[in-house]
């Protein structure tokens, strides 16, 4: 065989080596770039823990009674749907909890949510009995002229405690706080507005 086919030959050889080794190159990079990404995906979305809401929705009276300015009083009951929206992606297990019925800083009212779980990227629906009753309000309270308005402004507040589980192995504790203010017209019988922090 001649030198320049000697040469053809090697130069084919390492021609080829170079292309093995840049196809090498860039399966390997792309590799390593698409575990980086996947690794920040599962870092900065899978694992980033949230506080679940907490929250409760408009419902419909069952019973309402009203007293007048001179002897205002208030006597309701309803079933208020609580809900508890999870977005995070692993369920949400939560301790039974209380929420509380006010009028003007004074509990009137007062309901128990039971231990239970919110699966992941869901919300869980529980529709709990409530009777409020101004019964406990001081003789000084606001209530005559709200009755006179039309309107009676009531808060709920809650604090529900709990762990958020990703991949059966990642727990965090998480605490969501529930602070609704309800205007109820006392004419319509219906809640006017509602509005949760």
């Amino acid at each position: 065989m001649s030198k320049p086919d000697n040469e053809s030959l090697s130069y084919t050889d390492e021609e080829a080596r170079r292309k093995k080794r840049m196809k090498w190159t860039i399966g390997i990079t792309a590799f390593v770039i698409f575990q980086v990404v996947q690794a920040l995906f599962f870092i900065l979305v899978i694992m980033k823990f949230k506080s679940p809401k907490f929250r409760i929705n408009e419902f419909d009276f069952q019973t309402l009674s009203v007293g007048t300015q001179a002897s205002p009083s208030f006597d309701m009951s309803f079933v208020a749907p609580v809900r508890i929206k999870n977005t995070n992606w692993g369920p949400f297990k939560y301790d039974a909890t209380v929420v509380n019925f006010t009028y003007g800083g004074v509990q009137v009212g007062q309901v128990t949510i039971p231990k239970s779980k919110a699966n992941f990227k869901s919300t869980k629906k529980i529709d709990v009995n409530v009777n409020l009753s101004s019964n406990a309000l001081p003789s000084s309270s606001n209530l005559g002229s709200e009755l006179s308005s039309g309107l009676i402004t009531l808060n709920s507040q809650g604090e529900l405690k709990g762990k958020v589980t990703v991949m059966f192995m990642f727990k965090k504790t998480k605490t969501s706080q529930m602070n609704c203010t309800m205007a109820i017209n006392t004419t319509s019988k219906a809640v006017q507005t509602l509005s949760c922090k």
